[in-house]
């Protein structure tokens, strides 16, 4: 069985194995023999078995026995005997080593690492034992969190010591002159009863090391846990939005993708873009508007499969390479709808208003053109709104459903008031887009005669257009619709659902054989009966 000697370093002492001890004590003693009888060579010593102390000490050595791994690892930072000039070095060289050598470079020590090392470089760079600066920190983590955001931000500041030169950096060590800056006590190998005055402080901050490492390794799992779970939820969220995009956008499949809306259709969005900005802009802002998209969905997914597999790839510059396409996409896109978005800077609108007759009893609202006789390929639905497009393929004819409120009247008298709304460069232009909107009504008696859609001119735009027709009626008045003119609804009223009350002869065409009957009252328009 190997033999465990205890041996004392810079006044902190080890225990190391026989082989480890051997290796060692040669060592040692080349270096005595190579620079012992220069001047300033037993000073030099007592520096290097302090370093040598450090280096084993972030070893965690302190803990533990000294193996060979352990010293040969130390001689690697130190460097071999052989590259000490030893014969005619002047006392200014030997300045110019002790200047070099005292420069030590703050790093993460991967070997004293608990989390991530910031401790162990502090404690090397500041010459202290690094459980003292963990105290500090776990004392203002509980000050708000303060020692926490401290500790991960020198994480990500601090590079890691994870090369042999940046070892000898972190060290003190000069990389074509090995030697050490601060002095030491004498190597030798004693019993238990050589111990100095700071062995008790070194077994209580061993001690305090081990807690800290015990609570290292829980933190660590817990979180790897939690990176799972963020992996997971990375991961789902951007397959289930991805899938969502090209679901809706490419197969135009939106049922399992609609949320309590009713009739809801959006996925022709793209192409109703050439009736919005210049037909020669709209292929890019699609194909920019989904890089955008789509990049952070992918990156998104390939975090959280990182976060739960936990694989190291060199992939920085990919990443930085994918973020900077996905800025310039964002800047080419943010230029181009802001050119077009001049276009509709402002908004106005304008209205007309006729009084009807007085009224006694009922009023009867019927559709006059109506959208089942309109010749269009594909719309575009907005619920919440009442708000439905109609445009063909050939970026012409484009229609769209206006929307009806019933009001209470101050007075006796029906009124009706037509307001045209649409956006321009400026409120000149805005009101002359309004104006331009094409829609139309009649009056025949007590029954007014709404179009279902207005048009706006080939020549122009959409410009976020919209037609609302105001209805004023006096308080007991019956207001009697079809299902379709019924569906001109802007805001929903009590007793209203996504079905209008429609049935299956609602597909017949004849719509004015059935009546919706609603009455004025004093809490506003409420429904009277269902069909009659």
């Amino acid at each position: 069985m190997n033999q465990t000697i205890k041996i004392n370093l810079g006044g902190i002492l080890f225990q190391a194995d026989e082989e480890a001890y051997n290796i060692l004590r040669r060592y040692l003693n080349e270096i005595n023999n190579k620079i012992g009888r220069i001047p300033g060579g037993a000073e030099a010593i007592e520096d290097i078995e302090y370093r040598i102390a450090e280096i084993f000490q972030s070893q965690g050595a302190t803990a533990g026995v000294i193996s060979k791994d352990n010293v040969e690892a130390m001689i690697k930072i130190i460097g071999r005997p052989e590259d000490f000039e030893a014969e005619g070095e002047t006392d200014d060289r030997q300045k110019a080593y002790k200047r070099a050598l005292q420069k030590k470079t703050l790093f993460r020590n991967p070997d004293d690492s608990i989390i991530g090392g910031v401790c162990g470089g502090m404690g090397l760079y500041l010459d202290i034992d690094p459980v003292w600066i963990r105290v500090i920190f776990t004392i203002f983590a509980f000050f708000a969190g303060v020692g926490l955001f401290i500790y991960l931000a020198l994480w990500v500041a601090l590079p890691s010591a994870n090369t042999e030169a940046k070892k000898k950096e972190m060290y003190g060590v000069d990389s074509d002159s090995p030697g050490y800056g601060m002095k030491g006590q004498s190597f030798s190998s004693s019993s238990a009863s050589s111990q100095t005055r700071g062995t008790d402080t070194v077994r209580f901050g061993s001690a305090l090391n081990e807690i800290f490492r015990a609570m290292g390794k829980v933190f660590f799992i817990a979180l790897r846990v939690f990176l799972i779970i963020l992996g997971l939820a990375f991961i789902l969220t951007g397959f289930f939005a991805l899938v969502s995009i090209i679901m809706v956008f490419f197969f135009k499949y939106p049922g399992y993708f609609s949320t309590h809306a009713c009739d809801m259709n959006l996925f022709f969005l793209p192409d109703f873009l050439k009736y919005i900005v210049n037909p020669a802009v709209a292929p890019w802002i699609i194909a920019l508007t989904f890089v955008v998209l789509l990049m952070p969905l992918l990156a998104m997914i390939y975090w959280g499969i990182k976060m739960i597999v936990w694989f190291r790839a060199k992939d920085m510059l990919f990443s930085l390479a994918g973020f900077i396409i996905w800025i310039i996409a964002v800047a080419a896109l943010s230029i181009l709808l802001f050119n077009e978005g001049i276009s509709y800077a402002e908004t106005a609108k304008t209205g007309t208003e006729e009084v009807l007759q007085k009224s006694k009893g009922d009023i009867y609202i019927f559709g006059r053109n109506k959208v089942k006789d309109l010749k269009y390929d594909k719309d575009i639905s907005f619920p919440d709104e009442d708000y439905n497009i109609y445009f063909t393929d050939d970026n012409r004819n484009l229609f769209i459903s206006p929307s009806l409120r019933i009001n209470s009247s101050n007075d006796e008298y029906i009124k009706i008031n037509v307001r045209k709304r649409s956006s321009g460069k400026n409120r000149m232009d805005a009101i002359e887009k309004a104006e331009q909107l094409m829609y139309n009504y009649s009056i025949n008696g007590d029954t007014i005669f709404l179009d279902e859609y207005f048009r706006i001119s080939d020549e122009r735009k959409w410009s976020f257009d919209n037609v609302v027709v105001n209805l004023y009626v006096p308080e007991g008045t019956n207001v009697h619709f079809t299902s379709e003119t019924e569906r001109l609804f802007r805001y929903r009223y009590p007793d209203d659902d996504c079905n209008w009350d429609l049935s299956d002869i609602s597909r017949t065409g004849e719509f004015e054989k059935y009546e919706h009957v609603w009455v004025m009252t004093d809490n506003g328009l409420r429904k009277k009966s269902g069909i009659r």
